[in-house]
């Protein structure tokens, strides 16, 4: 028999909803029953954390369970001190914001740490914005490339889209990015603008929701629609 004392616990990758929907709409029943076997959480925000395990049936345990958040806003050394809490054993749950931790999510830092400390981890079936807007978008799904949030500033942002677009016709690669949503159609009026008639982009808004929105026009198709997204979590995927 193992002694408990003296290994570390592991780390767990779990999945939450991409918006509101119920989590069973959309997490595996497996991982979510399996959410009741712990009592420590790496979050994103604790205060969004508490009501997703209080809906996935943790509801009157939410005062026992220990948070620790994980964000943009967290220092390196906050995070090389959450390896104690994998001491004795202990296994730690993390969930991101929305779908899959440590994918365009700060917990990716403490996943590496953890492969540097020896620690195994354990990632959970879940939602993934990424995937779901690939599947949807019609585009080369066995040649892409995930970029991440584009420059915030308009200038640097077409720039950005200008290579973007070459690297795909060059590659024939299908380009996945995303971005804040209040800068949604800033994003989107300068893929309008820069890119090129016949590329193809898909706008994928809300995927999982019953209010979701998934389309794929040509640029020039696109421009005569002339869309507005708004403030919803948004996944775009271009082929040029």
């Amino acid at each position: 028999m193992t002694d408990k004392k003296n290994h570390k616990g592991r780390l767990f990758l779990i999945p939450s909803p991409l918006g509101d929907n119920d989590p069973a709409e959309v997490i595996p029943a497996p991982v979510l029953s399996g959410l009741a076997g712990f009592r420590t959480f790496i979050v994103e925000e604790i205060r969004t954390a508490r009501r997703y395990l209080s809906r996935a049936g943790l509801k009157g345990r939410i005062d026992s369970l220990e948070f620790y958040e994980l964000n943009e806003h967290t220092e390196e050394a906050q995070i090389e001190g959450y390896l104690k809490l994998f001491d004795d054993g202990n296994d730690v749950a993390m969930i991101s914001e929305a779908g899959l931790p440590a994918v365009a999510d700060p917990g990716a830092q403490l996943v590496a740490l953890a492969h540097r400390h020896g620690i195994e981890v354990v990632p959970a079936v879940g939602p993934s914005s990424l995937m779901l807007a690939l599947m949807a978008s019609g585009m080369n799904g066995q040649c892409f490339a995930f970029c991440g949030y584009l420059p915030a500033k308009s200038d640097e942002r077409r720039a950005r889209l200008k290579s973007i677009e070459k690297i795909s016709a060059s590659a024939r690669q299908t380009q996945i990015f995303i971005e804040t949503p209040y800068r949604n159609d800033s994003l989107l009026k300068d893929i309008l603008d820069v890119c090129r008639p016949e590329t193809r982009l898909c706008i994928a808004a809300d995927i999982t929701l019953p209010q979701a929105y998934i389309r794929t026009r040509n640029i020039a198709g696109w421009r005569k629609e002339n869309p507005v997204i708004g403030k919803r979590p948004c996944v775009f995927v271009l082929q040029a």
